[in-house]
């Protein structure tokens, strides 16, 4: 493609790892701009002059590109094409022609139309995975290859080499480039190695289980059909070798965050890598040997610097003649003290490491900054490695190998590059021999002419602003309304976190690196504190006056980098979210209009509206049929295990807080389930089919959680009895049969059954047959009216469903949904385990002890009902409650209080005495009410309280929990 114009003079004229016949054309922040073919979004707009990408998150400040990697906490930025997605680093942005972004002030937005992208899964296995293709990977990967062994290397960037792709090293007396082809062409030649890039690793878990996702297409100008966008590689492997590398670590001054402060590694590679140097005239600023060779190459670059700024009171002799020969003043004993400037950096303070020299000003127009090396031992945390503080360093490194994991490179602390790849082929080999695998034919070791260690680098976290520590503990506006921090020492970029809010935190008697961490957010950003989370330690300890071995880092933890949701949903998304389960019955609902709604994975009908009713008017309707004439519901989805076995009644006595070993055959029992700890987890009936055997019904939502807590009983501590649990949901159709006449309609479809009370009384079955089906029907009822239960056989429910639909024609039969079931229990104080129950609620909470047996020996929970706490008489307890003002509905989820008149002020802390779980309008109360878990709650009833509903506060009156036909004479017709 010929551009229109060539990009800005900010490129040197050879070099870098970018196609130069390649132009693309982007738009930033509706600026149009030109990059080239293996730019990133940050070195493009390096190239085109661009330092300010985006503004800090409290105080609005200009932040700029600091970094070269995933590692940047702030060239924030929200792409909006080829693909929508927020929060993006511009460093980890691959340029595509087309390319539409936009800067942010620390947070995105997410694009409100649908994700049209593909996102998938793989699965492999491995025996050796190495995570990192840097020098250190390359050699692990390949000599772990040479052994015969599996080996996956996967790497985040687009080609193998790491550090070396950001350098001008030469390797083995040639390009380094050279080397890293020949050893990547001899592991893409081994069938048994499988080479991943554009790969991060996220995540390293138990048992060799790591978590990666790969980038497939964002690098891409046009992505080929049908291939995925990200894909997430599920591997597990025997040995893992972690070469992940080095983060650079920032110093802390003042203004130390203005664009145009980059780390100096991120410089070296921006020339090296894209062909930008980040500035005309720079400034280096270090603590260690490391920056000399980003002062040299720039330098050799055209670039001017100005000066390097050492800590140390010498610099080493092979850097420091570096300098010289390039007519570099290097000021040892020294530090940079703050900066000047708006939307970019032009000059920087210095003075001498004890604060008495005379303040000098450097103009400059980029100031690279290096305070040492973090190793990157996220992963190696990640998998319960220890970790030591190294003070030679001044970072963490891993204590010692773990079993299946290992750590080469600069992650394990070799700075220098010897030490280095000697340590990657020992890691390989000890890898290796945990396997039992031989060692192939030894590759010869590479060598460098990277700049070695020469002396020991100076530990400064930070360096004392104007008056030492002493800081304004407030922060000040100004004259255009924005927010100027008392503080401009910034620790956490992304978090506009200072020193001032570390000291604020310890002065307040924090002590614990994790406490102080929530206190200032620290390391809580898209960048999980990469470069601030070892300064965070340092500035810590040194606040406290502690050693920062013992006071130890935050806790590293998965996701090594921020990953789409998008890509860990994969393809389980839309409809394939979650399984989408329907009812036999399912189609006359749909063909009957009925308004559905999701219950666990069912489809289930909400209510049945007719024209001109809204959900309202539908329930009202419905619940008013329900208790005049006869409604009929498809219950299908209820829970259904069949317990058979010679031990059945046994193992149930245990489950259930009451009896069922002497519920008789033809019999029904409801019963309450409850864990160890004596709390409610589920409830419903218990139906005796023969001796051995009974059908047990479960709420819908707890189905397979209960069958789940069955087979556990089952399968460890009481594995000796005779007993076989099977779910059998989907194989019965249940409809209840709901009201007055719901006798009557029962009658016209059966010749076989006598429905009168004497004969078929209350929680008890018959079998006969409806339209030709065998049916089970029992007396059930959860509306408090004459009920039953019809259970037919799944493939035979819909015909049987359209015969009772038709006898009931004459006798008013309406259908009714989910919603006025709730009314119609919540009338009757009926719970919903779930709803009316979070897991601290026992049944003598529900005002269910009668269900609770004094009988047997031992149950599930029994003991932990006599706990001091379970015995409390101010427990939360199921009650009724009556707005005064009869047409108010509350809120689920209001909070009750304890409250003189609606405007007097509610004291603080607020007097919560519990909250609303259930609230409805009933049509045969004429009213609204609800249910709640109120503490001592049946000792209130008759009690004027207060509900507090957003802003308002309603006044209610306690009540008892069942709110319709206490005497429940309405139960036989």
């Amino acid at each position: 493609m010929s551009p229109t114009s060539t990009p800005r003079p900010l490129r040197t004229p050879t070099g870098g790892r970018i196609d130069r016949d390649a132009f693309l054309r982007f738009t930033f922040d509706g600026n149009e701009m030109i990059g080239y073919r293996g730019d990133t979004l940050a070195s493009a707009l390096l190239a085109n002059g661009v330092h300010q990408v985006s503004t800090s998150i409290i105080y609005g400040r200009p932040r700029g590109i600091m970094a070269a990697g995933l590692e940047d906490a702030n060239a924030l930025v929200q792409v909006d094409h080829p693909y929508s997605e927020p929060m993006l680093t511009a460093t980890t942005v691959p340029l595509t022609d087309g390319l539409v972004a936009h800067g942010l002030p620390g947070q995105g937005r997410l694009d409100p139309t649908p994700d049209t992208a593909r996102y998938d899964t793989k699965h492999a296995h491995t025996d050796v995975l190495v995570i990192g293709a840097g020098p250190a990977g390359l050699i692990a990967a390949q000599a772990a290859a040479r052994s015969g062994a599996r080996v996956i290397l996967l790497d985040d960037q687009d080609a193998p080499g790491g550090a070396l792709l950001g350098s001008d090293e030469q390797i083995n007396g040639g390009p380094a480039g050279d080397w890293i082809g020949r050893v990547t062409a001899e592991l893409a030649a081994n069938p048994d190695v499988q080479v991943l890039a554009r790969t991060n690793a996220f995540g390293v878990y138990d048992d060799g289980a790591v978590r990666a996702v790969q980038r497939r297409t964002d690098h891409l100008d046009h992505a080929p059909e049908g291939v995925a966008r990200h894909r997430i590689w599920r591997i597990r492997a025997t040995q893992i070798i972690l070469a992940t590398g080095a983060h650079e670590r920032p110093i802390v001054f003042a203004d130390n965050d203005r664009p145009g402060i980059l780390l100096a590694g991120a410089a070296r590679t921006y020339l090296h890598r894209y062909g930008v140097p980040v500035g005309r005239r720079v400034v280096v600023f270090t603590t260690n040997d490391s920056a000399y060779a980003a002062a040299a190459d720039l330098a050799d670059a055209g670039v001017q610097v100005a000066a390097v700024v050492d800590t140390r009171p010498q610099a080493p002799d092979i850097a420091a003649g570096l300098c010289r020969d390039r007519g570099i003043d290097v000021r040892t004993g020294s530090v940079v003290t703050g900066t000047d400037g708006t939307d970019r950096v032009t000059a920087v303070h210095l003075n001498s490491t004890t604060g008495d020299g005379s303040d000098e000003v450097l103009e400059c127009d980029a100031l690279l900054v290096s305070g040492g090396w973090n190793p990157a031992v996220h992963l190696f945390s990640q998998a319960r490695g220890k970790l030591r503080y190294a003070p030679e360093l001044g970072a963490f490194l891993p204590a010692a190998a773990l079993p299946a994991v290992r750590v080469a490179g600069t992650a394990a602390g070799d700075l220098d590059f010897d030490a280095c790849v000697t340590g990657a082929r020992d890691a390989a080999a000890a890898a290796l021999d945990a396997l039992g695998v031989p060692a192939g034919p030894a590759a010869e070791l590479p060598r460098s002419t990277a700049l070695g260690v020469e002396n020991p680098p100076a530990v400064l976290w930070s360096v004392p602003g104007p008056g030492g520590s002493t800081l304004p503990t407030t922060t000040t506006a100004a004259a255009d309304g924005a927010r100027v921090p008392a503080d401009t020492r910034f620790v956490d970029l992304q978090r506009d976190a200072t020193i001032g809010d570390v000291l604020r935190a310890t002065g307040a008697g924090l002590r614990s690196v994790e406490h102080v961490k929530r206190y200032t957010t620290i390391g809580t950003a898209h960048d999980q504190g990469k470069t601030s989370g070892v300064l965070a330690s340092g500035i810590i300890a040194d606040a406290l006056g502690v050693d920062i071995a013992e006071l130890g880092t935050t806790t590293f933890r998965p996701p090594y980098a921020p990953v789409l949701f998008a890509a860990l949903a994969g393809r389980d998304r839309g409809d394939l979210f979650d399984p989408i389960r329907t009812t036999a019955i399912h189609p006359w609902h749909v063909e009957n209009g009925a308004k559905l709604e999701d219950v666990g994975q069912w489809k289930r009908p909400w209510y049945y509206p007719q024209a001109g009713e809204d959900m309202h008017a539908a329930v009202r309707r419905e619940c008013r049929a329900a208790r005049t004439r006869v409604g009929i519901m498809d219950g299908s989805t209820l829970g259904k295990i069949d317990v058979q076995g010679a031990d059945a009644g046994w193992f149930l006595d245990m489950l259930y807080t009451n009896l069922m070993s002497t519920l008789k055959v033809g019999f029904i029992r409801y019963g309450v389930m409850c864990g160890p700890d004596g709390m409610v987890i589920d409830d419903g009936t218990v139906i005796r089919v023969a001796q051995d055997r009974y059908l047990v019904t479960t709420t819908t939502g707890n189905a397979a959680k209960i069958l789940d807590w069955m087979q556990e009983w089952l399968q460890t501590e009481w594995a000796q009895l005779r007993v076989t649990a099977t779910s059998v949901t989907e194989h019965w159709v249940t409809i209840p049969l709901v009201g007055p006449r719901s006798r009557d309609v029962l009658a016209a479809v059966t010749t076989d059954l006598d429905v009168s009370n004497d004969a078929f009384g209350f929680m008890t079955w018959r079998d006969t047959s409806i339209a030709g089906a065998q049916v089970r029907v029992c007396r059930i009822s959860f509306s408090g009216e004459l009920a039953y239960e019809v259970n037919v056989r799944a493939w035979e429910g819909l015909e049987v469903w359209r015969a009772l639909f038709a006898a009931g024609e004459p006798f008013g039969i309406t259908p009714y949904g989910t919603e006025t079931m709730h009314v119609l229990r919540a009338e009757k104080g009926f719970p919903i385990i779930g709803q009316e129950t979070d897991g601290t609620v026992t049944p003598q909470d529900l005002g269910m002890s009668w269900a609770v047996s004094k009988k047997k020996i031992d149950f599930l929970g029994k003991r932990s009902f006599t706990r001091p706490e379970n015995q409390r008489a101010d427990r939360k307890q199921l009650i009724g409650i009556l707005p005064d003002d009869p047409t108010v509905v509350l809120p689920e989820g209001s909070q009750i209080v304890e409250a003189d008149s609606i405007t007097a002020p509610v004291t603080t802390p607020v007097p919560m005495l519990g909250h609303v779980t259930s609230s409805y309008h009933s049509e045969a109360l004429g009213r609204g009410f609800a249910l709640a878990m109120i503490r001592s709650g049946r000792d209130r009833i008759g009690q004027h309280l207060h509900a507090y509903a957003g802003s308002d506060l309603i006044p209610v009156t306690v009540t008892e929990s069942v709110l319709y036909d206490k005497e429940g004479a309405r139960r036989d017709g």
